[in-house]
């Protein structure tokens, strides 16, 4: 408390010590409106980032995760801090806890994820959800809702703005994701109507950089992996498919201030500046400096050729729009990428068969 910070500063002061300058930088890091923030899927790729930018901001901040995508090393520096909390608990189940703000992240989000279990996608986002909701609904809490551009399906319309229906394929490979998005996002509105419940919602383009799954097939990881282990950087088609990718960082400053905004209705978060896959594996090649060829495969089912958000909506409304250049945020995630490939060459778990310990003229196995 202040008075105790103030009784320490008055010790440190008699006893001729230094003054813990913690003590005093603590006394002013309180924001006026700390608030009680729960993140599901706080150990995710998007989720971890916006887990340290909230604790950075002094909020105190629950992280919820059942670690199907995400990791415990993600948020690990928080752990024992005292405004933090890490509970390991599945979204499908009901939760009890009291917060002001609730951002809803929990959901696998790469394809080989979702595809690889389709059932576990569609309760999360559906079940899940209702459970989040009616958390938010009893406590009275902001609930933030993680959609996607995929509700936009293979769009029929370029750039995608926040009015357009969509063109989903109700039973196609993806569609536990797209339509788990979309029916979540019905229930954000039918709560909001019918309870009064004050949703937000983000529909989050492709968006990159670390802690984001290395393995999840998507087109910059795997030319950072490819080129990163001077394998080919393979190209489906032509390369001429557009994709637009931004930095992490700015996802997370967009999040927070949607949250933050009074606009209910949904707002796509994403970078309108469209690059060529054949321009990503160029550019990715050059700056990892690899000697990595580029190889052209058959063209992929079902593979958008274009991606591109409207974000007009989201610059008038909430004054926001992507600022990291495309360059700053690769380079940043083929660092991260080229550490987690040691950590994985070092860290290679082999239990060992430990020694056995003599005890009292025993053998004993630990």
């Amino acid at each position: 408390s202040m008075n105790e910070a103030i009784i320490d500063f008055s010790i440190a002061a008699t006893h001729g010590g230094s003054i813990l300058l913690s003590e005093v930088n603590y006394l002013n890091s309180k924001p006026l409106d700390r608030k009680r923030i729960l993140i599901t899927g706080g150990a995710g790729f998007v989720g971890s980032h916006l887990t340290d930018k909230l604790m950075m901001d002094g909020h105190e901040v629950t992280v919820v995760d059942n670690f199907f995508t995400g990791r415990k090393r993600n948020v690990e520096h928080w752990i024992g801090h005292e405004n933090f909390e890490l509970i390991n608990h599945d979204v499908v189940e009901p939760l009890y806890i009291e917060v002001d703000q609730i951002y809803h992240l929990a959901s696998p989000a790469s394809p080989p994820n979702y595809m690889y279990n389709p059932i576990k996608t569609l309760k999360t986002n559906t079940i899940g959800t209702l459970n989040m909701l009616g958390l938010a609904k009893r406590v009275g809490a902001r609930l933030l809702l993680a959609s996607t551009s995929e509700v936009y399906g293979d769009p029929e319309v370029h750039p995608q703005n926040e009015e357009y229906w969509g063109h989903v394929n109700p039973i196609g490979p993806r569609a536990c994701y797209d339509e788990g998005k979309r029916v979540a996002e019905t229930m954000c509105y039918a709560y909001m109507k019918q309870e009064g419940v004050e949703v937000r919602v983000a529909r989050i383009f492709n968006t990159f950089g670390s802690r984001m799954h290395m393995n999840d097939g998507r087109v910059v990881s795997n030319f950072i992996l490819q080129a990163l282990q001077g394998e080919p950087l393979t190209v489906y088609g032509s390369g001429s498919q557009t994709r637009a990718f931004q930095y992490v960082s700015d996802l997370v400053n967009g999040l927070v201030l949607l949250m933050n905004s009074n606009i209910s209705s949904p707002v796509n978060l994403g970078n309108p500046e469209e690059h060529t896959i054949l321009e990503f594996a160029r550019l990715i090649k050059s700056l990892v400096v690899s000697q990595s060829q580029i190889q052209f495969l058959p063209e992929a089912q079902d593979d958008p050729q274009r991606r591109r958000p409207d974000i007009r909506k989201a610059k008038m409304m909430l004054g926001w729009e992507p600022v990291v250049p495309l360059e700053e945020g690769l380079n940043k995630t083929i660092q991260y990428f080229s550490r987690e490939l040691e950590h994985q060459a070092n860290n290679q778990y082999i239990p060992k068969p430990k020694a056995a310990r003599m005890k009292k003229g025993r053998p004993r196995h630990n």
